[in-house]
């Protein structure tokens, strides 16, 4: 973690006093005060819940609040002893590592499948004060949500005047762990509280640890209501982390939620490029195209690829061309997956479901119509690069929440192992799934 440490006596940082206790049925009630609101609540049932929840944790490697340099310089970190005994800082061998090399944003490749979320993260570097918080990204791996997250970090780090804070959500719980065992609840805060900016990697992370995400969100209102940014990752959009606070997702869905998607092909040959530029040997943009066509992965898949195409060409002594290419990228290129339409999918449902060109962009609401809108709407987000707004167009809805909502059900039923029936037939829905995958790429 690497955040601002220094007090400035105008901020409200002191130590919150306390979360709400659990009910007889161990459940947390729903409406969570914020910082400001707590007065009067034991202060310690939070530490305690966090204490016990996060016994798992104790796995993890439990770092001394004071061990790192907070703003990315080079730290001098102590091993612990062999006796097994808690960490010092002036105990054990003195280790120098060197400074994180922080990506920026200079460097991410825009494409039509990330442009706002680009676009999001430039407007907090260059405005900090007037940014919109909380900022979410959220989208499958790989895709460039830690990208942004480091890339804002580094870029708020060129200002003086800018304590920012980058965190992850492992790195987060193991603090918060070891400040409750250690009683340094004030400490743990105030490095969070205190900073003008918390860039918070892969909350999803939080999705079982109930008093870590009650912690979070109090420090995201201390942050929030004084109109510092708070930047985010999730895997999926807010509204489909089941697993999450609603008080958590409903801060978050107060800010700016944008997605980010696998890259299209025009932006995947400019990332090919992007990564093939300067280095040797050199690769010829014939390949780069055919790779760009032949890839659909992920923007790591595509950086994999053009290293193991180097490496392969260095080994061999040979120039890189199509034929080497083949040779090395083979079992790559034959396991890419094919990205199919919106229209195909409709086109699946229906012909698996036997039901006429058309019905599901219908406006009927009977459910032998909706489910299979449904089904379709969850295949779209899965297997195609549209977004919820386009989706939802497609199937005649008026806004993308609709798609939201009808991709949420679909995840439900999947977790209940649910079937629907339709016409005259009741599908299990796992199964119904797979038919129609099956139908999409035949």
């Amino acid at each position: 973690m690497l955040c601002g440490s220094h007090t400035r006596s105008h901020h409200n940082c002191q130590p919150a006093n306390g979360e709400p206790r659990a009910n007889r049925n161990g459940h947390t009630p729903r409406n969570i005060p914020t910082h400001r609101e707590r007065n009067g609540l034991e202060g310690d049932e939070c530490i305690r819940s966090g204490i016990r929840e996060n016994a798992a944790a104790s796995s993890m490697t439990r770092g001394d609040l004071g061990e790192m340099n907070l703003f990315g310089e080079p730290v001098a970190v102590t091993s612990p002893r062999r006796s097994g005994s808690r960490r010092s800082v002036d105990s054990g061998e003195t280790v120098v590592r060197g400074p994180r090399r922080w990506k920026r944003l200079e460097d991410f490749v825009v494409g039509a499948c990330n442009r706002v979320a680009h676009a999001a993260a430039m407007s907090v570097v260059e405005a900090p004060d007037e940014a919109v918080t909380p900022l979410v990204f959220h989208g499958p791996v790989g895709v460039g949500k830690t990208h942004l997250l480091e890339g804002i970090y580094a870029g708020l780090k060129r200002d003086s005047q800018q304590r920012p804070c980058y965190v992850t959500a492992e790195e987060f719980t193991t603090r918060f762990v070891s400040a409750t065992h250690q009683g340094r609840m004030s400490a743990f805060r105030r490095q969070f509280r205190e900073a003008t900016a918390l860039l918070f990697d892969d909350l999803h992370f939080l999705a079982s640890r109930k008093a870590t995400q009650i912690e979070f969100l109090h420090t995201l209102d201390s942050l929030v209501s004084e109109g510092r940014p708070v930047v985010v990752t999730l895997d999926c959009h807010p509204r489909l982390a089941d697993e999450l606070m609603p008080e958590l997702v409903d801060r978050l869905l107060g800010g700016a939620v944008w997605g980010l998607l696998p890259p299209d092909a025009e932006t995947r040959l400019a990332i090919l490029r992007h990564k093939a530029a300067g280095a040797s040997p050199p690769i010829p943009d014939l390949v780069l195209r055919t790779l760009a066509n032949c890839l659909r992965g992920n923007v790591r898949e595509l950086e994999g690829a053009v290293h193991s195409l180097r490496h392969y060409a260095k080994v061999t002594g040979r120039p890189v061309d199509l034929i080497l290419a083949r040779e090395a990228l083979g079992e790559l290129i034959r396991h890419a997956v094919r990205v199919v339409t919106l229209a195909e999918v409709d086109a699946a449902v229906c012909t698996v479901l036997r039901l006429s060109s058309g019905t599901l962009q219908s406006k009927s609401r009977a459910w032998a119509v909706t489910h299979p809108r449904m089904i379709a709407v969850y295949l779209c987000r899965k297997h195609t690069s549209a977004t919820y707004g386009e989706i939802a167009r497609h199937f005649g809805a008026k806004t993308h929440s609709t798609a939201v909502a009808a991709e949420k059900k679909v995840r439900q039923w999947l977790e209940r192992d649910a079937s629907l029936s339709v016409g005259s037939q009741v599908w299990n829905v796992r199964d119904l799934i797979e038919r129609i995958e099956r139908q999409l790429h035949h």
